[in-house]
């Protein structure tokens, strides 16, 4: 029967796995190939020694938090390859680019590409040679503004990654605004967006409201689709705590993610030699992809269940009473899910569900964490908002030890929205900068990276200047992207490394070589230090030790106030050369800006374990539109949109355990038992047989959204892994060319790539 093939109860041990924990010697031995492929020097060893520590490097990879008492080593293996990566002492420099044109380097892989080595000049793209060459700065500020200048500010897309530090973004939105546009679409369009738009409606912040103390004396953590191992080892060490404390650990995941399995520290040697690994999740439920509101409407059934039977001493009515609304049509929307529709689409039995809501009821104080497993789908509303109301049911949410918390997977994602880069103004004090800078701030909501990539393809976006990152990879609908990008006036990419983005040039086109975080930021001879945001709202300061690549490259901050000057009219409030001699000033206007976030800016950001700047919600004070936290009603109980039938699949793309973000490490998948190419598409055994196939067969995806574009992706080959029935895996960002720009989770336009529907071509 089609409803029994998506219900799976037990793990497929006999396909690719990993036999170890995460964490111990095979953590070591990455770190060390990556030591070896990068010819990393003493002065890498020097800046590893203290990233993530006061006075240190913050790490450019994910955007866990530092503790006020780190670790002796306080970096995990992607943040030792991320810093490795960076100070690869390899150059890409104008004899590069005149050895290689563009429809070469077309055929390399992302990581030949990115192994080229830094940048060290500016670049303009020639289009008679099909190269870029060397152009002065000078040139290549004026030129560019003259092209901004020419065109209407609405015409021009300022995109930037997770990278950049406050003081840079900061400038990056201000810039943006004084040209008279909010057009700051940012990475987090790409995954956690779903967040900043929905959290915000349902409990007033836009972020998670958690701190570190709150791991320190939670009863039970429930996990809904987030990867530790790969995306922020570093909060295996709270979570390992936890669980020797008696904290008890639930994770939702279609996927088993070793590093909710079971973890050795790396930094004990009694534990890496005769001690045993410390096993993470109590219970470890393979979910279907989509299947988490049913999931979570489950366990609200066994909590109703338990109130029902115990009146009054289950619930915290005190705390809905006086706190929330909406609860009422919740729990009859909820008592009217039947149970024989929540074990089809969540592909989980009752039993299971009701395993996972007795932890949940035992528990006094529980933080529900999430990931973009939650976030990039259809619904990822409800999925984000079910687990809001599951948490809020016991009066788990605003008080110590417990919360919700998303795991951002870039190091200043959050907080650049925090200082300002945001396409929506509502989060943005317009009368703040209009009476500070002397300028009329447009009102007007800009483009995010969807509407965006609308705008390239019907022409009406006519440049894309990138902070930052490798966008083009990055997106959605990559193959028509790709055919348009060239179309675009101007393209700018601010970089550190080449990447497919600058492969794409449009008619006019730069690459221009900014200093890493890693990097030594000297201004007039006076070293500089840059700031940034953790995921659980906590600032940090950052100094870079590494001579720069180059004398010819220049800070991320020195590089926007070039552009900025030569685009804009003379402003004596815009003191653009000023900011760049002195980062100290930026942030001054950033706590001027936000003084409630920013108190004391300069004086506090070296504090060990960064300074907290707050949340409304952790305080319970709801800045809603009606002063209370919002249960919301399910509406339906799949997240994925739409109806499936037994010849469409669910894709569900990962990040490998070598890869962060679009950078590609290397080729092993190590955490999941993979190795070698990432053309590969993972299905259970079972599906294999069901569908007529066999295991290393060559096969094409297809997307099965019907729209009058075909999307394929092939061949890759088949190979057998434990998962669900009913759905696919593949590597990001390969299979981005099967999700379209019109299949996104629906009020944020976050690209649903934990839920896209495809067919398997043989």
């Amino acid at each position: 029967m089609a409803e029994d093939r998506h219900r799976k109860t037990a793990h497929d041990s006999d396909t690719p796995e990993y036999d170890n924990s995460t964490g111990g010697w095979g953590s070591l031995k990455g770190v060390a190939r990556i030591f070896g492929e990068t010819h990393a020097t003493p002065v890498a060893l020097s800046i590893l020694a203290k990233q993530n520590k006061p006075g240190g490097v913050m790490c450019t990879s994910c955007a866990w938090a530092k503790p006020a008492k780190p670790h002796a080593f306080e970096f995990c293996e992607n943040g030792a390859k991320a810093t490795l990566w960076e100070l690869t002492p390899e150059r890409a420099t104008p004899e590069f680019f005149a050895e290689h044109t563009l429809s070469e380097l077309r055929g390399w892989h992302d990581h030949e590409l990115e192994k080229a080595g830094r940048l060290t000049h500016p670049l303009r793209y020639d289009p008679g040679s099909d190269r870029y060459l060397p152009i002065p700065w000078k040139d290549a500020f004026a030129e560019i503004g003259a092209e901004l200048r020419a065109m209407r500010p609405e015409e021009a897309v300022f995109y930037s990654s997770g990278h950049a530090g406050l003081e840079a973004s900061y400038l990056y939105a201000l810039f943006a605004r004084a040209m008279g546009h909010n057009n700051l679409p940012q990475s987090s369009n790409m995954c956690h967006e779903t967040t900043s738009v929905n959290l915000k409606n349902q409990i007033g912040v836009p972020v998670g409201t958690c701190t570190l103390d709150d791991f320190e004396e939670c009863d039970a953590i429930f996990f809904f689709g987030q990867n530790t191992g790969t995306n922020s080892p570093r909060f295996l060490h709270p979570l390992k705590a936890a669980v020797e404390r008696g904290c008890r650990i639930v994770t939702f995941n279609p996927v088993r993610e070793r590093g909710l399995i079971e973890f050795v520290d790396p930094q004990n040697p009694a534990q890496m030699t005769v001690g045993k690994p410390t096993k993470i999740s109590e219970e470890y439920f393979q979910v279907r992809p989509g299947g988490d509101i049913a999931a979570l409407a489950g366990l609200m059934k066994c909590v109703l269940a338990a109130e029902d039977a115990a009146p009054g001493t289950v619930l915290d009515h005190a705390f809905i009473r006086d706190h929330t609304e909406g609860f009422e049509a919740t729990e009859k929307a909820v008592r009217a899910i039947g149970w024989e529709e929540i074990e089809r689409h969540s592909g989980l039995t009752r039993e299971m569900l009701q395993r996972a809501a007795d932890i949940y009821l035992s528990s006094e104080k529980v933080i529900g964490i999430y990931g973009m497993g939650l976030t990039q789908h259809v619904e990822g509303w409800l999925n984000l908002g079910m687990l809001v109301n599951l948490l809020m049911m016991r009066g788990n949410i605003g008080r110590p030890g417990a919360g919700i918390s998303p795991v951002r997977g870039h190091s200043n994602v959050q907080g650049q929205r925090t200082v300002g880069i945001a396409e929506r103004t509502g989060s943005v004090p317009l009368d703040k900068l209009r009476e500070m800078f002397g300028f009329e701030p447009p009102e007007k909501n800009g483009l995010n990276a969807v509407h965006a990539c609308d705008g390239i393809l019907d022409g009406s976006v006519k440049a894309m200047i990138q902070l930052g990152g490798n966008l083009v990879r990055a997106l959605p609908d990559r193959a028509r992207m790709e055919d348009a990008w060239p179309k675009l006036r101007l393209t700018v990419s601010i970089a550190t490394k080449p990447n497919r983005s600058h492969l794409t040039p449009g008619e006019v086109s730069y690459i221009l070589p900014c200093l890493g975080r890693t990097d030594r930021d000297e201004q007039n001879g006076v070293p500089q230090a840059v700031t940034m945001e953790d995921s659980l709202s906590h600032i940090y300061g950052s100094i870079g030790r590494a001579d720069p690549p180059a004398k010819t490259c220049k800070s991320e901050l020195a590089i926007i106030a070039g552009i900025a000057e030569a685009t804009l009219d003379p402003n004596p409030q815009l003191k653009w050369g000023e900011w760049t001699r002195n980062y100290d000033l930026v942030r001054d206007l950033i706590e001027e800006t936000y003084p409630d976030d920013f108190r004391d800016f300069n004086a506090r950001m070296m504090e060990p374990g960064g300074f907290y700047r707050g949340n409304a919600a952790r305080e319970r004070d709801w800045q809603t539109d009606s002063g209370r936290a919002k249960f919301v009603a399910p509406t339906t109980v799949s997240a994925l949109g739409r109806n499936t039938d037994g010849a469409e699949m669910t894709l569900v793309t990962l990040r490998s355990n070598d890869q962060f973000n679009t950078t590609i490490y290397g080729f092993s998948d190590r955490l999941r038992g993979l190795e070698g190419s990432r053309d590969v598409v993972l299905i259970n055994r079972d599906e294999i047989a069901r569908l007529g196939l066999t295991e290393g067969q060559e096969v094409t995806l297809q997307s099965a959204i019907e729209d009058g574009v075909t999307r394929k992706v092939g061949p890759l080959k088949i190979t057998a892994f434990d998962l669900p029935a009913g759905c696919v895996a593949g590597y990001y960002p390969e299979l981005n060319p099967l999700v379209p720009l019109s299949y996104h989770e629906r009020n944020s336009q976050t690209p649903a790539y934990k839920g896209a529907p495809v067919r398997i071509l043989s």
